[in-house]
């Protein structure tokens, strides 16, 4: 199979799992291969001890007992309101709970207010929403989100990631998702499955692999951490043993009062409620988060005290 090799993998059920991985890894591949989108050419996809079936022996392909979302909702019907475009997944035997089950899950995603909205008036958030309260209005066992929150704005994200971690707790559901936002994985997922080349390279729950990384990858996946050869890490007062060191932003403390100020601020970028200070000394830049704006300006001197590091 094109874009993922050999490759074991266990799903816990009732929790979220994260691939991630760099452009072009697997990640979007091994997902469908879970759902039964594509065929392994070896091995074997179980779900509950049976085997996924493959587009070639399924008509309609996919597992029944899975729904997937993906960053695109070209599925749903533009000119019908949120409250048909939801409803229409459930047959018309029993309009009482067909009724009943659609108000909860619109609830449940906190869209009882745009009931009666028409698609395609909403933004590209709240029609993500719409797919995904299509997806989970059938109760699947499984949920499946490449890239869920592509097209979803800053301010509306958080709270939809909140939703689906209170269905996952009320319901049971088992997520698995796509991801190349290290901010969303690390706040929603419970574990972390990192893929390079088609392969899974480690997992495990997000504050362990962000914290011990096995590997370079995994920390730059992780974070907009600084990467130092040994001889650049010497002018951190690294002793470095292995060939790379990586700091992350936040490892790294300003020191005013010192008698050697060897680092250059060469660009100050605000970022709200912190300042993102990149520091040169030479050829080596370094990246540096600092917790109260306006303290520094572009061209002052300081010192810096590394307190943690990685080697690689």
């Amino acid at each position: 199979m094109a874009g993922v090799k050999t490759t074991d993998i266990t799903i816990e059920p009732g929790k979220i799992t994260a691939i991630i991985g760099e452009s072009g890894s697997g990640k979007s591949t091994l997902l469908r291969l879970l759902y039964g989108l594509l065929s392994p050419d070896q091995g074997t996809v179980l779900f509950k001890g049976e085997r996924i079936w493959g587009p070639e022996e399924k008509l309609i392909p996919g597992h029944d007992a899975m729904k997937m979302v993906t960053q695109h909702t070209d599925d749903l019907n533009l000119f019908a309101k949120v409250w048909d475009n939801v409803a229409a997944m459930l047959p018309a035997t029993d309009l009482k709970a067909k009724q009943q089950k659609t108000e909860h899950v619109l609830k449940q995603l906190n869209m009882a207010h745009m009931a009666d909205k028409r698609v395609a008036d909403l933004s590209g958030g709240e029609k993500q929403r719409v797919a995904i309260a299509r997806a989970i209005i059938t109760r699947p066992q499984v949920l499946l989100l490449d890239e869920p929150f592509n097209q979803v704005d800053t301010s509306f994200r958080e709270g939809l990631q909140h939703d689906i971690r209170q269905i996952v707790k009320e319901i049971g559901l088992t997520v698995i998702m796509v991801s190349h936002d290290p901010a969303e994985v690390l706040s929603m997922a419970d574990k972390l499955v990192v893929i390079k080349n088609g392969q899974i390279v480690e997992q495990g729950p997000p504050k362990t692999l962000y914290q011990t990384p096995q590997n370079l990858y995994t920390a730059q996946l992780l974070s907009n951490c600084n990467i130092l050869t040994a001889p650049e890490a010497k002018s951190c007062d690294i002793k470095a043993t292995k060939d790379y060191v990586v700091v992350y932003p936040e490892w790294i403390k300003i020191k005013l009062i010192t008698k050697t100020k060897n680092w250059t601020i060469k660009e100050v970028l605000f970022k709200g409620s912190y300042e993102d200070l990149i520091l040169q000394n030479g050829d080596i830049l370094l990246r540096v988060i600092n917790d109260v704006p306006g303290g520094y300006n572009e061209g002052d001197l300081v010192s810096v005290r590394v307190g943690k590091w990685l080697e690689y």
